[in-house]
């Protein structure tokens, strides 16, 4: 049995948009430390900053717009062939209320991630080796439902089933996506001293009582790049939550 698919990112280049901070950040990183070649796109240039200043030469660190065909574009052309695409991108509005009292223009704009991810794909695919990946982030949301989270459902929900289908257009590069639970990231840090009460109560009850770390993520990210029979398929990173 061929011994590929185990920690084989060696000298392979790696694309990854939202790869600026939090879980993006920690896939780049890990990557780089398998043997990668890696790009990590952001938009923030507060990130983008942050993250040249952690990561050095050993990450590409280029800005780049999910909206924007042509930014993706020349970011695809300067790292060629693609052995895997990441798009780990938030998005837009993360809405959390009655979905009766949203407007058209809240509930719409909650779909900007999965804008992004279409406009990833439909611009990055081309560029990907016919034995690479591509790997999207969805959400627990899109099947752990929660009152007031009816957007984020919506958009989770909409991101695994366009992974699934891309898995089967796309063939044979092979697309997945990891859904995470509540990962400490920089979503956290306009809690300020609510912060620590605010986690303790969204982790109450969980399998794993604690949030997550980008790091563990990122391994399922790199997982899913190196393993060469796994495509279509949904890996949760989310310490039991979808058990509670």
């Amino acid at each position: 049995m061929s011994k590929q698919g185990i920690n084989c990112l060696q000298d392979k280049n790696v694309v990854i948009i939202g790869g600026t901070s939090g879980i993006g950040l920690a896939t780049a990183i890990a990557a780089s430390e398998q043997g990668a070649r890696v790009w990590a796109a952001g938009r923030s240039q507060a990130h983008i900053d942050k993250a040249k200043a952690r990561v050095g030469d050993a990450v590409q660190i280029r800005c780049v717009d999910t909206h924007d065909t042509e930014s993706l574009l020349a970011l695809f052309r300067e790292a060629g062939r693609i052995d895997h695409l990441v798009s780990a991108a938030t998005g837009a509005s993360r809405t959390l209320k009655p979905f009766v009292e949203q407007t058209d223009e809240q509930f719409q704009e909650a779909f900007g991630k999965l804008w992004g991810y279409s406009r990833v794909v439909r611009t990055g695919a081309p560029f990907v080796a016919q034995d690479g990946s591509i790997t999207l982030v969805s959400g627990a949301p899109a099947r752990k439902l929660k009152p007031n989270s009816s957007a984020l459902s919506c958009v989770g929900a909409a991101v695994e089933n366009l992974v699934r289908c891309l898995a089967i257009e796309l063939k044979p590069i092979r697309v997945n996506v990891v859904s995470p639970g509540i990962i400490d990231t920089a979503l956290f840090d306009g809690l300020g001293a609510q912060r620590d009460a605010a986690v303790a109560n969204m982790v109450k009850g969980q399998l794993v009582e604690r949030v997550g770390q980008p790091e563990e993520v990122a391994s399922a990210l790199i997982y899913l790049m190196n393993n060469r029979y796994a495509t279509g398929t949904t890996v949760d990173v989310d310490g039991g939550q979808l058990l509670r």
